[in-house]
Order: C-alpha cells, then sequence, then structure tokens
C-alpha cells in the first residue's frame, strides 16, 4: 500500500491544530545546574545555570529584573552589582569565584511546586488591554490578560521560562500543580538612608547606614526626549494599587487624547502596582505593566521597575527617604 502523502500546507495545518512540541526544563535541570563558562550568547530558550544564578541574585536583592534564563543586559547588571558588593572585582562575568560566592552549588529549591488555590481558579482577566489611554480609561481595572502572565509575574518569571517549566499546564483548575521558580526574598532589616537612581548604568540602588547596600533594580530612567530630572529630592508619599492620572498639559502626549483622564487600577496600569511620589510634582518611582522592557526601553522621565521590584523598594521606604539622581 502506497503511504499517505501530506502536503506542505497539510502538514503545517496538522501542527497548528495538535500543536508543536515547545522548549521543555524540568526542576532537576535547574537545580542540578552548575557552572559553565560557555553560556550561550544569544540564545533564545531558558538556560538552566543562568536561570539559577538570576533566582540566586534576586533572593539577594539584587535583581536581575524578569527571572528569564537569559543572557543579557539586566542579568550582566546583577552580576556585576554582586561583583562589586562582594569585591570580586569589577565585570559583568559570571565566572567559578562569583558561582561559588552566590552559593551556586551548595543551593537548593530553585524551583519549587505550587498548588492553585480557588482564587487563583476563578480569577477574571482582561480581554486585553488596549493602548490607547482613553480606552484604557473606560475599562474598570487593568487586570491580567491571562493566568499565564498572573503567575510569570508573581514568581519574576518570563513567560517563556513559565511555559519551558509547565509546556502541558491549562492554570485552570484549583488544585492543579506548576513548578515556578523559588525567590523569596529576607528583607533588610536596617533602615534606607537614601535611593540613589544612577543614569549610567540603569540602575537603582538602595544604601543603609555606612553606605551598605540593601538592594538594587535594574530601571528605566528618562528619555532623551523627557529626561528624569537632577539633583536630590525625596520620597513623598507611597500608593499601592494606584489609579493613573493622565494631564497632556503636565505630562507629555499619548496618542490623539487631548483631555485628563483617569486609568483604573491594576498591574497593567501604566505605573503598575505601586507608585512611589517624588517631592519634584508629577516624578516618581513606579511598576511597569511590561517588566521585560524594563532598562530597555524609555520612560517619560519617572524611574520604571518591575512591580515586583517596585512593591519591594515601597516595603523599605518611608515618606522623607532622599532621592538622588546622579550619572
Amino acid at each position: 500500500m502506497e503511504a499517505p502523502r501530506f502536503s506542505v500546507l497539510s502538514l503545517a495545518l496538522l501542527f497548528a491544530l495538535i500543536g508543536t512540541p515547545g522548549f521543555a526544563l524540568t526542576a532537576e535541570d535547574v537545580r542540578q545546574a552548575t557552572f559553565r563558562s560557555d553560556t550561550r550568547d544569544g540564545a533564545k530558550e531558558p538556560d538552566p545555570f543562568i536561570a539559577k544564578a538570576q533566582v540566586l541574585l534576586s533572593r539577594r536583592s539584587i535583581s536581575p529584573g524578569v527571572i528569564d534564563g537569559i543572557d543579557g543586559e539586566n542579568y550582566r547588571k546583577a552580576v556585576a552589582q554582586f561583583r562589586r558588593q562582594e569585591r570580586l572585582g569589577e565585570g559583568d562575568e559570571m565566572d567559578e569565584q562569583t558561582w561559588r560566592a552566590l552559593g551556586g552549588d551548595t543551593a537548593g529549591d530553585i524551583v519549587t511546586e505550587y498548588v492553585l488555590s480557588k482564587k487563583d481558579a476563578s480569577m477574571k482577566f482582561a480581554r486585553r488591554i488596549p493602548r490607547d489611554y482613553a480606552r484604557q480609561a473606560a475599562m474598570r481595572r487593568l487586570a491580567y490578560t491571562s493566568a499565564e502572565e498572573m503567575f510569570a509575574e508573581r514568581f519574576h518569571m518570563s513567560d517563556g521560562l513559565l511555559r519551558a517549566l509547565n509546556p502541558r499546564a491549562k492554570y485552570r483548575k484549583a488544585g492543579e500543580r506548576i513548578l515556578v521558580v523559588s525567590v523569596e526574598r529576607a528583607p533588610p532589616q536596617a533602615a534606607v538612608e537614601r535611593i540613589d537612581a544612577v543614569k549610567s548604568t540603569g540602575m537603582v540602588v538602595v544604601y543603609g547606614p555606612g553606605d551598605t547596600i540593601l538592594a538594587s533594580y535594574p530601571a528605566t530612567i528618562g528619555s532623551s526626549e523627557t529626561p528624569s530630572p537632577e539633583g536630590e529630592y525625596s520620597v513623598k508619599r507611597i500608593a499601592r494599587n494606584p489609579t493613573y492620572h493622565y494631564d497632556p498639559e503636565k505630562n507629555f502626549q499619548q496618542g490623539r487624547n487631548k483631555r485628563k483622564l483617569v486609568l483604573p487600577p491594576g498591574p497593567n496600569n501604566p505605573v503598575g502596582t505601586v507608585w512611589i511620589a517624588l517631592s519634584k510634582p508629577t516624578f516618581g518611582i513606579h511598576g511597569t505593566p511590561e517588566p521585560s522592557q524594563v532598562s530597555k526601553t524609555s520612560s517619560h522621565g519617572c524611574v520604571r521597575l518591575t512591580n515586583w521590584d517596585a512593591d519591594e523598594l515601597a516595603d523599605l521606604v518611608k515618606p522623607g527617604v532622599p532621592v538622588r539622581f546622579v550619572e
């Protein structure tokens, strides 16, 4: 009997219907990852070695931004910051000495299991978030658009790493088990004495007594069109789950919007889940609806962090803490 023949078009249709296999990682892949000097520069898939390093950095409040297992700019910033703090020399390479100081070969529980709750399973998501502010203002909440987005952000991960660890997850029923990275941070015990927004490196560095570094975060700090301020200001107030007040006369021109708008709260709000207002009017440190773009795109003069880094910073500071914008 002659074997059945499939055209390129019919094969494409078949794969579209049944799905193509994706890149997958196991918890053991990440847990057992050990030092390698040959990280895959330009790789698109998560690397278990880099994912493990990112988790260990994040646990120390040396944030790599989104934990994605990719050798990128924010990961390199975090490595450089860790090396400076540990007096391991300048540079952004994860060499063997840096890996040992980070506890790379002895660390456990890098990936953990999470069980979906009834609240998780009943969560309501937005169908989509329009780009136009007037349309956003008409929504009740700027919520997550999917369970995948919600869990990725909750555990500081990229969608790609979440999918790699859970290639068959549905995220629909209470009791479903998924794998996530374990990034719980121990809050610094010392009081924050100042915050530096470092324009040249795109970093926010949090200092305690004696210039001890308590935390550091990759950040988007202004742009060439709307630069961030210069000099020293202070934290004025902290607003969690904030609304966003758009005023084209005071802020910037968004689309064709000519009037003031109030955008509802939610993780996809333009300032994310927290607004740390500064003593300079209209300027602040805040979260973002696009965590993967932190330090990679410009802002409208403010300081933009991932939502989880902004949330942690809001826990650490109080009104009156100095904020310096430095080169």
